[in-house]
């Protein structure tokens, strides 16, 4: 079918969308391109962006959101991605999405590019990206309207806009569909060959039309086009070759070779892996060609330039693969002396300058012929005003130099300033894209003059300001002189191309580009009603596709996705995953995949180049049989990370609910009796005090659970501690009076102790009676002592009433005292009696006192010692210090003390001042006291101020018991957790409690892993560790925790806050609080919203299992696992392999078994625990990797609990590093080596075999003290300590999973466990903790590099500065090292820091 005329929308329902500035043959070529598929063949500038704008803006409508289709506009490279995209978000109001290879997009699933289609209607993107895209089926070929190649002359051979439009476009042109999108290109010639002779390029030009299936629209001539943009004017430079002295070229070209020879020796010298010193050669090789181009084409002092430049700059132009800092160095060290070798012949004197005498440069040849022309040619327009030019070369390391050199020289003539530019070419790196960005802006706005390029500014870049382009090396296509031509694009430009005199062969072919234009626009004319031919059917691959999502992989694909799928295997510092292949004669291919691969090896038969390709095609199915790719042809491991990232974006408020127990919430209901439940909450106290506690009675509508109701607990006091216990006491049926008078008495006194200030009373007691909804209801009165009939001490409580019924008369007829007792108060006249012992307030200081006696022997005319040693009467001092007149100076003062603070008796870290301001009395005149309570003693007072926190350890108890009732109800076993335990658990450090979830969340933390390892080693027996340890991630990450808690609302239970008494809550006094439905049969109280983090929630759910697992065992800790959503199976699942190597063959079993303690009844799976990844062997079908994988979370997990069993008491911290001490790869790396299981690890890395060598040396040195990972200064190999691992995974597995067989195996090989006393502070806290106590400023900076981990830490102390880089196999080994040197470099200075 020709689809050229194949309209989206037939042309009656179509509009071109002509812009009012758009220029006639922008119109025409658009209305063309509207009727069919179409390839804009126009000169650099003519505006062919602004054609395919018009053509989107045209097809708008058809991909506008919400639509699910979209557009697609090409370029071939990143930098141009951002310019084409401001140009459309200039001209139109289209969404519009970048896409380049640095934003990650390999990585993207197909829910992260449906996100995109339905943000965005244009996709500007390199054409990679969309291949990628298309193969994968993450985005389909009949969504795209609109299909745009920029440069589109690239559509050949294997580039990806020749693999988009063969491997989809044509696919789906010859299943008939019409949902294809419009094709239009853009290019400036659409012949790109090399060379190409005038009669081949309508065969090249047939060739693209067909490949594309796009008809070429250009203009009939020239002509039309310049009336609307300048052509420069082409002129040739000819300079005459001189060569460099004949014997001062050959001395040098000898002397590289000796240089190569000399380093090439010492290379071989060293034990290095064959493949790192080939590489090294390779590089030497590579570097003395690009020095003797350097010194053909530019002189000996150019030559010296480019060994200057590369020794310093050798990344700007050599990507490094596999090369570590030791082999860069070699290869610099190479330039280093090459650079010596051509400083020889550069004169001395250090005022010399190459500038000086140019000619008599070229005459000793430190300059050529060619570069002298170009100088001279660009002086030849020194009065040009504002000379914009570029200089085109082929060599990034040419373009260096060039642009040294002009920057030396043009300073003498002028003021013209140089940069090079230089992207990808032949493997050499490229600058950044921002920097290309700036020196492309610093050009236009005049503050560049010269740019010395590579073809990375022939096409694409807008460079409007350019008036000369200098080829200093001859255009190697059509395409490239046109394009450079193009550059030139203001009036009266020049385009100069410096030809060596006599080379007629480059000039023929420079003039035939001249006319090329002119001919590919006759072709293109002529042959323009020629429909397209359909694509022969020898140019299709052979390919898979996978049925139900349409992915796909060619024979070429196939390649790159077997290494791509191969790099996401798990790999460590001495193997990098990668097929291995073995080609026989005959035209068989075997494939050989890595260990942790499902497939082992592939095998196909065949002849010729493409065998490989076909081995690799066959492993791209098998591996989606076995779904080690997915339906998308993504490798599985890239799918889980996925899935793993994507959870982080799980939506979370760090604003939750507090909730509050039920069991203290009531209504108010008007009832003539209310019953509650009371108990005695005994006081007692362990330290000598002035005061006595009294006991406290509790009541509360509903009975306490047992271990609440009977619990006991000690609050910590100045000088000891007050123990608590609470004993139930019965049913007490109370009156709406009596309640009423309790709830207003504990009002009153509550919020007097909180507030120190009566005038909230009010507040607090208004609406006590006509309340409506829940309420705090439950009662804390005073005790009665002794075997008196009520348990309730009513006398106390009725001193509320004082200040409600002035009821003097009727006390005074009952008072013995009789009238000359009688005082003046604030509010009235009160008998001494009731002053005695009450609560007062003074309102001229807003002060409570509590009043202990009365002063017989002191009244208003009574002397008082002021501060400053002077005296004046009480009657006096109230004068002149507050105002007032005493009235009544004859009556006796009253004894009163400042009212007690109530504090947070569990805060661990509130420090209590020397001296306490509430133990200070004063003496105050009654006629200034205004009666609150009374008659109370200052004792029960001093009971009361204990109140708010025995009740917040009651409200938090509650909490966590109607927590713990939660998973009662979903439990088919007796869960029982003491309701204490799982306080703990929900505790967190910021509580400043007496206790919080740490050690809980440690040994929470370590079942979870194990229990979670096990599960999935056992249902996914054939997932390698990767994706075991991402599947492990995923499950108990704190995302995934906190989302899981979350669901189960266990976020309003968790205590995060420091108690602060004063925001107790006081029962009776009215509170907003909302219900909220914990289950079908539970509710609970919201009382406020506070911060919980996400972690927060996490370490709770850790806790918690911890808190299960240390009371009820790994069986209670599952079935609360389960509860929360995290699915373990425990049964005992057998270990499937399909090949059982025999172990004697291969190791010294006696020994080992001998070693460990255990007797294997499976000796393969001793085999796999101590097999490398880098053993590639076939009768050996794993590696340790799953083993490991398995027996680094038992080991964690057995450690952990025996170190929570043996040091119960131990602080949470404390415990965090014991475990962190013993549970590392260090620890067991010096344990194997001590063991000398290095000897039995079955490898073939050279790189491991060093390392291992060097490691048994510096072992032989390490103190014998040195017990435990962290204190070592060394770095062991990481497959030291991955062995222990696997070998307890090893033994997991065959004792049918019994942790402490594990144990009672790895123990004993480990050493001495770690103790309280021997454990050393890990490096990183300790330097932490130093540099916050000392205010030390801490910098830090991590990385991966060449296949190792690197960890810098700065420290600026004072006014120096410590700073170290530790480079390892691993993260952690790589920060505790740097952390280390610091540190003792920080002890060792004049700080005083003790070791």
């Amino acid at each position: 079918m020709d689809a050229v005329g194949m309209e989206i929308q037939s042309s009656d329902q179509l509009s071109a969308c002509a812009l009012p500035f758009a220029r006639s043959y922008q119109v025409e070529a658009l209305e063309k391109a509207i009727k069919q598929n179409t390839i804009v063949f126009l000169e650099t500038g003519s505006g062919k962006t602004l054609i395919a704008i018009m053509l989107l803006r045209s097809y708008a409508h058809l991909f506008r959101k919400p639509s699910p289709h979209f557009a697609v506009f090409l370029v071939p490279q990143v930098v141009l991605v951002t310019q084409q995209a401001e140009a459309l978000r200039l001209h139109t109001d289209l969404q519009v999405g970048m896409y380049w290879g640095d934003m990650g997009v390999d990585f993207w699933d197909a829910s992260t590019w449906k996100q995109e289609v339905d943000k965005y209607e244009v996709f500007v993107m390199t054409p990679a990206i969309l291949l990628n895209a298309l193969r994968h089926s993450f985005l389909k070929l009949n969504l795209i309207k609109v299909l745009i190649f920029d440069e589109c002359h690239h559509a050949r051979g294997n580039h990806p806009y020749a693999c988009i439009m063969k491997d989809f476009y044509h696919e789906e042109l010859k299943s008939g569909t019409l949902s294809i999108p419009r094709i239009f290109g853009m290019t400036a010639s659409p012949v790109k060959t090399k060379g190409a002779k005038l009669e081949s390029y309508w065969k090249n030009i047939l060739e693209l039309e067909t490949l594309m299936n796009s008809k070429v629209y250009t203009c009939v001539s020239e002509s039309v086009l310049a009336g609307f943009i300048p052509f420069s004017t082409p002129k040739f430079k000819f300079y005459q070759q001189l060569e460099i002295p004949c014997l001062v070229r050959a001395s040098l070209e000898e002397e590289l070779v000796r240089l190569k020879r000399k380093h090439r020796l010492f290379v071989s010298s060293l034990d290095l892996e064959p493949s790192i010193a080939g590489s090294i050669e390779t590089k030497m090789s590579k570097i003395c060609s690009n020095l003797l181009y350097c010194l053909d084409e530019l002189g000996i002092w150019l030559a010296l330039k480019a060994t200057k430049s590369l020794s310093a700059n050798l990344n700007e132009f050599f990507p490094w693969g596999q090369l570590d800092t030791s082999s860069k160095a070699l290869i610099q060290n190479f330039c280093l002396d090459a650079s010596k070798a051509f400083s020889a012949y550069i004169p001395s004197d250090p005022l010399w300058s190459i500038s000086d005498n140019i000619n008599a440069s070229l005459d000793e040849g430190l300059l050529t012929s060619k570069t002298v022309c170009l100088v001279e040619s660009l002086l030849e327009y020194s009065a040009l005003k504002n000379i914009r030019c570029i200089i085109f070369v082929e060599r990034v390391l040419v373009a260096t130099v060039l642009g040294s050199l002009l920057a030396e020289i043009f300073p003498k003539y002028n003021n013209w300033k140089t940069k090079y530019m230089a992207g990808s070419n032949s493997g050499l790196q490229y600058q950044t894209r921002k920097k290309q960005n700036e020196i492309v802006e610093d050009f236009r706005k005049g503050l560049v003059n010269i740019i010395v390029a590579t073809s990375i500014l022939e096409e694409g870049l807008d460079v409007q300001s350019c008036n000369l382009v200098v080829r200093f090396d001859p255009s190697a296509t059509v395409c490239s002189f046109i394009q450079s031509r193009g550059r030139a694009r203001m009036q009266n430009s020049d385009y100069l191309m410096l030809v060596k005199s006599g080379d007629l062969s480059t000039h023929s072919r420079l003039m035939n580009y001249l006319s090329s234009g002119n001919i590919m626009r006759r072709e293109s004319l002529l042959h323009a009603s020629v429909p397209c031919q359909p694509l022969p059917d020898d140019t299709c691959e052979e390919f898979y596709r996978v049925a139900g999502t349409g992915a796909s992989v060619t024979l070429s694909s196939s390649v790159n996705l077997i290494y791509f799928y191969c790099s996401r295997l798990p790999s460590d510092g001495y193997f990098k995953p990668a097929p291995r292949f073995d080609v026989d004669r005959d035209g068989t291919c075997i494939i050989h995949l890595p260990k942790s691969c499902p497939l082992k090896a592939v095998t196909v038969h065949g002849h010729g180049n493409m065998l490989k390709k076909a081995a690799c095609l066959e492993a791209c199915k098998q591996l989606h049989k076995v779904g080690a790719l997915t339906d998308n042809l993504v490798p599985d491991m890239v799918v889980e990370e996925t899935v793993t990232q994507e959870l982080c974006s799980y939506p979370y408020s760090d604003e939750q609910p507090c909730y509050f127990p039920p069991e203290l919430i009531g209504h108010f209901l008007v009832e003539s009796k209310t019953t509650y439940h009371f108990y005695l909450i005994g006081l007692k106290p362990w330290y000598p005090d002035d005061f006595h506690v009294q006991d406290i009675l509790l009541g509360t509508r509903a009975e306490l659970e047992d271990d609440i109701g009977t619990t006991s607990f000690k609050l910590g006091v100045k000088g000891g501690a007050i123990t608590v216990t609470l004993k139930y006491i019965g049913v007490f049926h109370l009156t709406q009076e009596e309640v009423f008078l309790c709830r207003r008495f504990q009002i009153t006194l509550l919020r007097t102790l909180l507030d120190h200030n009566p005038e909230t009373l009010t507040e607090a007691l208004d609406g006590l009676q006509c309340r409506n909804g829940p309420t705090l209801d439950f009662l804390l009165l005073p005790a009665n002592h002794g075997h008196q009939t009520s348990h309730i001490n009513w006398n106390v409580i009725k001193s509320v009433n004082f200040s409600l019924h002035r009821a003097e008369e009727s006390h005074f007829s009952s008072c013995a005292c009789g009238a000359t007792r009688i005082l003046h108060a604030k509010d009235g006249l009160v008998c001494v009696c009731a002053v005695q012992n009450a609560l007062v307030y003074t309102p001229h200081t807003g002060k409570v006192y509590c009043i202990t006696g009365v002063l017989e022997n002191l009244n208003a005319n009574s002397l008082l010692s002021l501060r400053n040693g002077s005296r004046q009467t009480y009657r006096e001092y109230y004068q002149t210090r507050h105002g007032i007149k005493l009235g009544f100076v004859d009556e006796p003062l009253l004894r009163g003390r400042h009212i007690f603070t109530v504090h947070n008796y569990f805060n661990r870290g509130r420090k209590r001042k020397e001296k306490d301001p509430d133990q200070d009395f004063v003496e105050l005149p009654p006629e200034l006291c205004g009666v609150i309570l009374s008659p109370v003693s200052v004792d029960t007072i001093y009971t009361f101020s204990f109140v708010p926190s025995i009740m917040y350890r009651l409200e938090s108890l509650l909490i966590a018991y109607n927590l713990k009732k939660m998973h009662l109800e979903h439990s088919t076993r007796e869960v029982n957790v003491p309701t204490i335990k799982i306080l703990e658990a929900i505790t967190t450090k910021k509580c400043q409690d007496q206790f919080h979830l740490e050690s809980l969340e440690t040994l929470g933390d370590s079942f979870l892993k194990y229990a979670v390892s096990q599960h999935l080693f056992n249902v996914y027996q054939n997932h390698h560790e990767g994706l075991l340890s991402s599947k492990r991630e995923r499950i108990t990450k704190n995302a995934m925790l906190c989302k899981l808690g979350c669901e189960q609302k266990l976020q309003g239970f968790i205590r995060n806050e420091c108690f602060e008494p004063k925001t107790w809550m006081v029962p009776g006094q009215a509170y907003t609080l909302t219900e909220d439905s914990l289950s079908d049969s539970r509710n609970i109280y919201v009382v406020r919203k506070r911060n919980v983090k996400r972690k927060s929630v996490a370490d709770a759910v850790e806790a918690l299992i911890g808190a299960y697992l240390c009371e009820g065992g790994e069986v209670q800790a599952v079935m609360f696992m389960d509860w929360v959503g995290i699915n373990v199976n425990f049964a005992n699942v057998p270990y499937q392999r399909e090949l059982l190597p025999s172990a004697e063959k291969l190791l010294n079993v006696f020994y080992i078994e001998s070693l460990l303690n255990y007797k294997f009844q499976d000796r393969s799976l001793l085999v796999e625990a101590l097999t490398h990844g880098s053993y590639m062997l076939p009768e050996i079908p794993r590696c340790y990797q799953r083993l490991e994988f398995l027996g680094d979370s038992v080991l964690d997990y057995v450690i952990t609990k025996y170190l929570y069993d043996k040091y119960p008491f131990l602080s949470p911290g404390l415990l965090t590093d014991m475990r962190s001490a013993s549970v590392n790869n260090d620890h067991y790396a010096r344990a194997a080596m001590k063991a000398k299981l290095h000897k039995h690890i079955l490898h073939a890395s050279h790189d491991l075999h060093k390392h291992m060598t060097r490691t048994v040396d510096e072992f032989e040195h390490l103190p014998s003290d040195s017990t435990f990972g962290w204190e070592a200064e060394t770095s062991f190999p990481k497959v030291l300590g991955d062995v222990i691992e696997s070998l307890a995974g090893a033994i997991l597995v065959d004792s049918g999973y019994n942790t402490e067989a594990v144990f009672a195996s790895i123990q004993p090989l480990l050493g001495c466990m770690v103790t309280p006393e021997t454990l050393k502070i890990h490096p990183v806290r300790e330097l932490t903790e130093l540099c916050q106590k000392e205010h030390f400023e801490i910098k830090k900076e991590k990385g991966f590099k060449n296949g190792k981990a690197y960890f810098t830490v700065e420290v600026k102390a004072n006014r120096e500065t410590f700073v170290h880089t530790s480079k390892a196999p691993h993260k952690d080994t790589a920060k505790r090292l740097a952390y280390l040197e610091v540190l003792k470099s920080l002890k060792d200075t004049a700080f005083g820091i003790g070791s």
